[in-house]
């Protein structure tokens, strides 16, 4: 592990680019993204929250620097601002984490609107609160079996590999529509694709593997429809609201995102709970404090290293006093922006009462996040499922035992041993 830095280091070549229009930017500050243990907020996205300017940034790969919008309120205006556009990312090398880009090219989180909001509301169906609601019973049933599982297995257990893995995956699978049978097949290719330590050639190959399975598991589900989200995106290829590689392309990035998200965002809950014994307590005498306490918990935890995908600006933007020319890519940080002290008050406590608690832990515009509605409802079942099942529920080693994943873009625990 690499030495936190108490100040943005700049970058080794510190010469001023040009932007589109010819103005001088300033030069980059690189990221040390791996600087960081268990859920500890990264100290740079700190820093960045303290300037009054916005910083440029370089991480490990790509060629071209970003600028990094972390306060509240610039994250929101760039976020629903029609001039910070994904689909001229295409043909961009622009810094990132991982030695590759995660979506297919086809993926909705490339899409600007009109076309970004066609191919979301192909889907739309699946991810109602109505529908969502409907599922919450056999959620339900689903935990108690994974639970009853672990309970047999004995204590200690990993909670990871006994029920919030398989019930995460379980979820998002049959919410798509995947057979049970090929469930193991999607947990590895998600885990190559979100890796950034596995190699651009590994992570491409997984994206090809699995965009072929969905491209056939589609022509499966045209002969044979079901109510599943599959179903529906094939129902919106034959009405020609979405073409073949675009549906490939988001059955993949849902499939994916869906699934790490809410396992590891979970996890990181359970983690939470669990070296917060004050908070643990009252969850258990207040059972219906638990959907505002999981609110609190999606603003607090720092769910992601680095920052998601970035935008390109089509024309000049100021932002804050700063202003992005045309051609110049950003980045938003919803971490930084949940941090924000111009927003919540006192953000580095974890405060279960916090309301109003606007936070943007599923994204803000366009692009906010489609499963949002499946990721509470997953997340309460497993809470409570958890809470109900084991009283005594503990951590089997100290804090600083647990591992925790390096090397991927979604933070959380690599296992999680408990005790009850």
């Amino acid at each position: 592990m690499t030495t936190e830095p108490t100040e943005a280091t700049e970058a080794t070549d510190p010469t001023e680019t040009m932007a589109e229009n010819g103005s001088p930017t300033p030069p980059a500050v690189f990221w040390d993204v791996d600087a960081v243990d268990a859920m500890d907020f990264d100290p740079f996205m700190t820093e960045a929250l303290q300037r009054d300017g916005l910083l440029r940034i370089r991480m490990p790969h790509g060629a071209e620097d970003a600028w990094l919008v972390s306060q509240y309120e610039h994250v929101k205006q760039v976020t629903n601002d029609p001039r910070f556009s994904r689909e001229g990312l295409t043909g961009r090398n622009i810094t990132r984490l991982a030695p590759h880009m995660i979506p297919l090219g086809d993926a909705v989180g490339f899409a600007d609107p009109p076309e970004h909001t066609r191919l979301r509301k192909a889907a739309s169906r699946a991810f109602t609160s109505r529908h969502i609601e409907k599922l919450r019973p056999h959620a339900e049933r689903r935990a108690a079996e994974l639970l009853d599982g672990m309970e047999r297995a004995g204590s200690p257990a990993d909670v990871m590999e006994y029920f919030i893995t398989p019930f995460s995956l379980a979820g998002m699978s049959e919410l798509m529509g995947i057979p049970p049978e090929d469930w193991p097949k999607m947990q590895e290719w998600t885990r190559l694709i979100i890796s950034s330590s596995v190699g651009r050639e590994g992570s491409e190959r997984a994206k090809k593997e699995m965009g072929a399975y969905f491209d056939a598991l589609a022509d499966r589900r045209a002969a044979d429809p079901r109510d599943d989200l599959l179903s529906h995106l094939v129902e919106a290829e034959r009405d020609g609201r979405m073409t073949r590689s675009e549906l490939v392309g988001f059955a993949e990035l849902m499939q994916t995102s869906g699934f790490n998200s809410v396992r590891f965002n979970t996890a990181n809950m359970v983690y939470l709970l669990l070296t917060h014994p004050a908070h643990l307590d009252r969850l258990r005498a207040e059972p219906g404090l638990l959907p505002q306490a999981i609110e609190e918990l999606l603003r607090f935890i720092p769910h992601r290293n680095a920052v998601g995908m970035p935008r390109v600006a089509v024309e000049d933007v100021t932002v804050g006093t700063t202003t992005i020319r045309k051609g110049e890519a950003v980045y938003v940080s919803y971490l930084a922006a949940n941090r924000d002290p111009r927003c919540f008050a006192d953000p580095d406590r974890m405060d279960f009462d916090r309301s109003p608690n606007p936070h943007v832990a599923f994204g803000h515009g366009p692009h906010y996040c489609a499963g949002s509605p499946l990721a509470r409802m997953e997340q309460q079942v497993m809470l409570r499922g958890l809470l109900d099942r084991f009283p005594h529920l503990r951590l089997a080693v100290a804090p600083r035992e647990i591992v925790w994943r390096r090397g991927e873009l979604i933070r959380g625990p690599a296992a999680l041993p408990v005790a009850w």
